[in-house]
């Protein structure tokens, strides 16, 4: 599973690890994406999406109907 927001378009952060001696390796940011199931009304089923937190804090703000009309505007499959 890629560490991708399907409805904030979150994305892996890169940076370096600095040891203690301030030598310094790559490593990935990955954001706090989780596998979320929602029920769709309009169309009679669930939906299983791949969300940050703050992609479930939006779904919970603005409801599941808007936060699917979203990830669809960016071409993302629902």
């Amino acid at each position: 599973m890629s560490a991708h927001c399907q409805l904030t378009g979150a994305k892996p952060g890169f940076g370096n690890h600095i040891s203690h001696s301030h030598r310094r390796t790559s490593r990935r940011f990955d954001p706090n994406v989780q596998r979320k199931r929602y029920w769709l009304p309009s169309e009679g089923r669930y939906v299983r999406l791949r969300l940050s937190t703050k992609g479930i804090r939006t779904v919970d703000s603005v409801g599941i109907e808007a936060a699917v009309a979203r990830i669809r505007a960016r071409g993302g499959k629902v």
